[in-house]
């Protein structure tokens, strides 16, 4: 026997489910706006200025969620081609810098071309004048025993309120997990707002991806040879060398045994990758560098043919 229900019962209203918005979650970083970038001999640079990577900088740091800068000069250029690890590491950057003027120059020839140059050596010091300003912690890692220990003070002397959350020259030879874990252990506990990495390139940028989400540091950055700067170790070239194009040259001159090899290198790369754009600009004429004129191709058959 069925049951029909009686006017004793009212009928329910469909259930609606209750849709709430995503929650932020801290392994979900806050976007931030995206900038407009250009792609050089397949790597991407943000287009900014100095000023403007520098307030991309504060933006991550208030975002507090961890993140890194890439300082992209000719030899991460080619890098970046010949190692094929790197182009993730690029991928995952949040800023990506072109400190190195041929990279500029070629950008130029493009639709969308980068303002400036933004030199890791400059950006140092307004990464301390930001600190200065907003009270926050700089951990210096990398180095020669006592570079970034004296970069440091130098910084922090010139920019008051600036604070040094650690300095640390680990040794040039790859650390035990037990070493690993406490070097880690010093920076999280740092509670730094930014770390500056003197590693060289690429073991700098591979450090920084492989640790940075552990550090918990809102800001990595490898900047190569800025801690030599500061510290006196090394001299940076002069503004006149920097406005041609040839700082290179002036740090090759000043050591020679180390750097000739990397910048013939570098100087091959670019002559290559002149030469790939050349013969796309050809193509993109609906041309082939590889086809000769039929008359002169005749010309050249019956020169032979009478040899």
């Amino acid at each position: 026997m069925s049951i029909q229900p009686t006017g004793s019962f009212s009928t329910a209203a469909p259930y609606v489910p209750v849709v709430l918005p995503p929650q932020p979650t801290k392994n979900t970083p806050n976007a931030l706006p995206p900038l407009d970038r250009t792609v050089v001999w397949d790597v991407p640079f943000d287009r900014v200025t100095l000023k403007q990577s520098v307030q991309r900088i504060e933006e991550l740091v208030r975002r507090g969620e961890p993140s890194y800068v890439i300082t992209a000069n000719l030899n991460y250029v080619m890098l970046h081609e010949q190692e094929s690890d790197l182009q993730a590491i690029t991928g995952d950057a949040d800023l990506i810098l072109a400190d190195g003027q041929p990279i500029v120059w070629r950008s130029k020839l493009g639709p969308n071309p980068l303002p400036e140059r933004v030199a890791g050596s400059e950006l140092i010091f307004k990464l301390a004048q930001a600190a200065s300003q907003n009270r926050w912690g700089i951990y210096f890692l990398g180095g020669a025993e006592g570079v970034a220990e004296t970069c440091a003070k130098r910084l922090a002397r010139d920019y008051p309120g600036m604070r040094i959350a650690g300095i640390e020259s680990p040794p040039f030879r790859e650390l035990s997990q037990a070493e690993q874990e406490a070097q880690e252990n010093r920076i999280r506990d740092s509670k730094a707002e930014i770390l500056l990495v003197a590693f060289g390139q690429p073991k700098g940028e591979r450090w920084i991806h492989e640790h940075y989400r552990r550090l918990g540091v809102p800001v990595s950055i490898q900047l190569g040879a800025s801690f030599d700067f500061i510290a006196g170790t090394a001299k940076r070239a002069p503004k006149a060398w920097q406005k041609i194009g040839a700082e290179w040259a002036y740090r090759m001159l000043s050591d020679p045994k180390r750097l000739v090899p990397r910048y013939a290198s570098n100087a091959m790369f670019l002559a290559g990758s002149l030469v790939k754009d050349w013969k796309h600009k050809v193509e993109s004429w609906g041309m082939s560098v590889d086809d000769q004129p039929q008359a002169a191709r005749s010309s050249g058959h019956a020169r032979r043919q009478g040899d």
